[in-house]
């Protein structure tokens, strides 16, 4: 008897015990539920929600009575193919984490993160959200802002350049690609030097911008490229460590405007030699004209012995007349009248003024033209002065004689193409583009005027001359006449 009260008392004592634990338990899952940063809900096979946690209803803006009364799927925005998806993957593994856009019962839209677990507690579903809005909204804006940042690279007019310091290429816009002539596909992830791994002098130039990077962290340099035997001026503008152990180059294509700068230097020349000439040139010219009407009275009575210098005299008279001459050419605009005239026949009486030149030199005309070939709207005195500069500089480069190359032919746009070829010894590339600048000259006793002013006259005249040079081979001069007004 005594023994079955002290069992009786044992069971009473475990069961008082179990319940305290189970007590325990459920104020320790009701405190969990409760006080969880996450929202906590519970819902039937239908949807209903049964239960929910204060985060939870935060989280939907709703009062408990109101979100007690929903299914919880209706909050989705999209029942779309997503939806789907993840509804199908609930029911065929019992569990589901993933992430998609609620509508709140406000009108709000909110990104959430959810967990859901089938049958979790006596047969019900549960199901944990997390607010992942801010962080959603963060990299929308960050996706936005990329692509922003990737139209305005991608469509800015100028050139840019992505790289790391082993100077390969991480990211490159098409109007970098298409200066360095490649696509953007061949250039990403090579070193950008190779590109101009046969180029040496623009690869010391670009070696030279990289060192100056990385010296102050910012480097700004005139880089120049040749290009089917033209010139290309580019600017580059470099800032290290943009961002992420990137460098960024911004390329310029500065070629037209560098072309305008020398020209306005070529016309503030212009304008003080004109100023020049019209200062000196009829102060010059009355002296001179008195000395060659003296060295003419003295011709008769100049011994045998003295005519070499009577000889050397009047030669150099006759050159200082003809400088003072193209002096005045530029002094001030001529009073010209334009007609349209037979550029044949103009070139045909220059080649008969300079025929006697070329005999004395050991030199050949050959001449071919265009038969019908349109008249050209010009001044003849002056076209004639054009050719005789030019093929008297062209008899001068070729001492041991040879042939001059003359041709007219029908150009494009209703143009007349004149090209005047010699068998010099040429002029550098690095020359060619400074013909035509005020006392400039690849000859020992040159000034440059002639050139000078036959680049003047054939602009004048709305024409355009063009140099075409090889070293030891000879020299071309394209001139492009307009045939109409």
């Amino acid at each position: 008897m005594i023994n079955d009260c002290m069992e009786l008392k044992s069971k009473y004592r475990i069961a008082r015990q179990k319940g305290f634990k189970l007590k325990k338990n459920a104020e320790l899952f009701k405190s969990l539920f409760d006080e969880a940063i996450d929202g906590i809900v519970f819902w039937d096979q239908d949807g209903n929600i049964l239960m929910a946690n204060q985060s939870a209803l935060n989280i939907f803006e709703c009062t408990s009575e109101d979100f007690l009364t929903k299914k919880l799927w209706e909050f989705v925005f999209k029942k779309d193919e997503q939806y789907r998806d993840f509804i199908q993957q609930f029911y065929e593994k019992k569990a589901i984490r993933d992430e998609t856009l609620f509508l709140m019962p406000n009108g709000q839209f909110k990104y959430l993160e959810f967990t859901s677990k089938m049958h979790f507690v006596d047969g019900y579903n549960m199901t944990i959200f997390r607010n992942n809005s801010y962080r959603y909204q963060m990299e929308q804006n960050l996706r936005d802002s990329e692509d922003r940042f990737r139209k305005v690279f991608e469509g800015s007019f100028d050139g840019m350049v992505l790289w790391n310091w082993n100077h390969h290429v991480v990211d490159i816009n098409p109007v970098a690609a298409h200066i360095m002539g490649l696509s953007r596909k061949d250039i990403v992830g090579r070193d950008f030097r190779d590109v101009y791994q046969k180029n040496t002098a623009v690869r010391n130039e670009l070696e030279s911008h990289i060192n100056e990077l990385m010296e102050s962290g910012t480097a700004d340099s005139v880089i120049s490229v040749v290009k089917s035997g033209r010139y290309y001026y580019y600017e580059v503008c470099s800032k290290g460590n943009l961002t992420s152990n990137l460098n960024l180059s911004v390329i310029r294509d500065v070629t037209e405007r560098r072309a305008l700068q020398e020209q306005l230097q070529k016309s503030d020349t212009l304008m003080v030699v004109g100023e020049l000439a019209a200062g000196i040139a009829h102060e010059i010219r009355n002296p001179m004209t008195a000395l060659k009407g003296f060295i003419q009275l003295l011709e008769s009575s100049i011994k045998e012995d003295h005519s070499l210098y009577f000889k050397v005299i009047t030669s150099e008279l006759k050159r200082i007349e003809s400088t003072i001459t193209e002096f005045l050419v530029l002094a001030k605009p001529q009073d010209i009248q334009y007609h349209h005239h037979d550029i044949h026949k103009i070139m045909m009486d220059t080649l008969d003024l300079l025929k006697g030149q070329a005999m004395m030199h050991n030199i050949q005309f050959d001449f071919i033209f265009e038969q019908a070939l349109p008249k050209v709207f010009c001044e003849p005195n002056q076209m004639k002065q054009v050719f005789i500069n030019i093929i008297k500089n062209a008899i001068e480069v070729m001492p041991d004689g040879g042939t001059i190359r003359i041709q007219i032919q029908k150009g494009k746009r209703n143009f007349v193409h004149v090209i005047i070829q010699d068998e010099g010894e040429g002029i550098p590339k690095n020359k060619i583009k400074k013909l035509g600048e005020p006392f400039y000259t690849t000859k020992e006793r040159g000034t440059g005027l002639g050139l000078m002013v036959s680049f003047k006259i054939i602009k004048d005249h709305k024409g355009i001359i063009d140099v075409e040079s090889k070293v030891g081979v000879g020299t071309k001069f394209h001139i492009h006449l307009p045939a109409n007004k």
